[in-house]
Formats: structure tokens, sequence, C-alpha cells
């Protein structure tokens, strides 16, 4: 890591707080400029913290995507929940997002009473999707909804993650609440995942998207192999359901699905990567695995 002190500069943690689908991986993803989150249509995809680093001329902020706030119904979400939880106090800022299209719910109220309302670290309102709605004065009755649960006044701005609409504006914003210090990362650096890491969570946002509800919270991917060559990387993973029933999804008729998962898989990571890419995935079956307290710490998950 970079430790030269630079006049003025400025550089901090910012965790990314919201209920699940409001949008935080995509705003991690244009934050940073280019896709280190996996992003989908559905609920509760982010299942880790992500970090992704910005950087410009006087400042270095190290965003915290969380997965997304919600009761959990088993082991694994109990794990989601625990890591939300674990960096509210130990960031410079939090970002409340939230989406303008609403006013604030039950669950937009319990992440308050349990995550914001007694957070050390002070907190930005960020309401996303504003290019979604037209109707201005709904969006000021949401807007209000949401400032209301705050005892004093907080400070606000109004985003499009998905457009990159006023982004520049909530850098400028965060900014104010980033002390001076040091580079924590080299300029190059968007993310402390590594490429294993990354492949995983690439592969299981294909398996998202092309069987929609029939697996998503069912799968996760573990990387078996990774190995770098100068023309080539080859991975092997392994996906892992809880039935059988689930397995056969997966493969498909004739092996169509996983041929699909991993050509779409593939491709993505060959643009990342600038070169060719050799990937293998199999399945396995791993009966009620999210109920499993040592199955989930395999995965890096902490449980309660």
């Amino acid at each position: 890591m970079a430790q030269n002190q630079v006049s003025d500069f400025k550089s901090g943690f910012v965790a990314i707080i919201a209920r699940p689908n409001v949008g935080k991986s995509t705003l991690l993803n244009r934050l940073v400029g280019q896709k280190i989150a996996i992003t989908t249509p559905l609920a509760q995809t982010t299942r880790k913290n992500i970090k992704g680093i910005y950087c410009d001329e006087n400042s270095q902020i190290v965003f915290i995507d969380t997965p997304g706030i919600h009761k959990p119904k088993n082991k694994l979400g109990e794990a989601l929940l625990v890591q939300s939880k674990s960096i509210a106090d130990d960031v410079d800022l939090i970002l409340f997002l939230v989406d303008a299209n609403f006013e604030a719910g039950r669950g937009d109220k319990w992440i308050f009473e349990n995550y914001i309302k007694e957070a050390k670290s002070p907190v930005l309102l960020v309401l996303n999707k504003v290019d979604t709605i037209a109707d201005l004065a709904k969006r000021e009755v949401n807007t209000y909804s949401y400032k209301k649960l705050f005892e004093k006044p907080v400070e606000s701005v109004k985003i499009s993650a998905k457009t990159g609409r006023n982004i520049n504006d909530l850098i400028e914003k965060i900014k104010k609440y980033i002390p001076e210090g040091q580079k924590l990362y080299d300029d190059d650096e968007v993310t402390d995942s590594n490429m294993r890491e990354i492949a995983s969570e690439i592969i299981r946002e294909k398996i998202i998207f092309l069987t929609k509800d029939e697996i998503p919270h069912n799968c996760a991917v573990i990387i078996e192999n990774y190995s770098e060559e100068e023309n080539m990387d080859r991975i092997s993973a392994q996906i892992i359901v809880a039935s059988d029933s689930q397995k056969k999804i997966i493969i498909g008729k004739g092996g169509a699905m996983i041929k699909e998962i991993g050509t779409r898989a593939r491709l993505e990571l060959e643009k990342i990567l600038e070169k060719k890419v050799f990937l293998e995935l199999f399945v396995k079956v791993v009966k009620n695995w999210q109920k499993d307290d040592n199955f989930i710490k395999s995965l890096g998950l902490d449980v309660k």
C-alpha cells in the first residue's frame, strides 16, 4: 500500500446500508467506475461486505457494499445480517440508501431503529432511482418521510446510481465527512477482493439471472482451483445447491443451462482480465447448507 502523506489529502471508509434491492451494488460499481459487485433484479444478492476504492487528485474513499438488511430466515440470513452490522460503527460515514419512489416503509424504519439511530458514525441520506420518478411533488413527500425518521436535521442527496445523475454531488458531500489522511491503497486498485472471489460472484450472478426465482438463494459457488497463465486463466468452480431437483435445474436439459452459465461467466471474466479464460463448472448437492454453521463459515461468512 502507498504510504506517502499528501497535503490536504482525505481518506476514509464509507458504508452503504439499505434494505435489499435498493441499488447498493449498482451504486458501488458507479462510484469506482467498473463492475466489482454483482447486480441482479433480485433482493439479497450481495452476501459479503465488498470494498470499492474511489480515487481522485485529493481523496481516496473506500466504499463498503453491505448485504441488504432483512429479517433472517435461516443461518445464512443471520450471517448476512452480521456482515452488515459489523461495520456500522467502524466507518467515517454511513450512506443510508433508500428508494425515492416510495415513502419510508417498515423495512427502512427497522434499519433506522436497529442500525442508524444508535450509530456512532454520521449519516448521509441518499435517495436513489430519481430517474424513475416523474412526479416531483411525490418525490418530496417520499423524501420527507425518510427525514422524519431522524430526530435532528440530516443532510440528503438525490441520485441515480443507474444513470450517474448527481454522483459528483454525492462525492463532494461525502468528502466533507472524510478526515485528512494517507492513501490506503495504490492508485490502480479498485477493490480488495481477489480474482477468486470475483470469479465466484460472477458465476453466481449468471445463475441468478438464468434461473430467476428457482435457485438464487439456494446456491453458493466455491472456486476449487484458479491458476494464472500468461495468456489464459484456468478456473474450476463448484456450484453448491440444496437439493437434487435444484441440481437438475442448474444442469438443464442436455446440460444446456450449465453450459450457458459457464459461457456468460467466462465472457465477463475475459473482459475483466483482458485475456482468455478456461472455466469448468461442477454441481454438488449439500442438503440444507443454508442452515449449517460450519458450511456457511467455509464460505467466509461470520455466524452469530
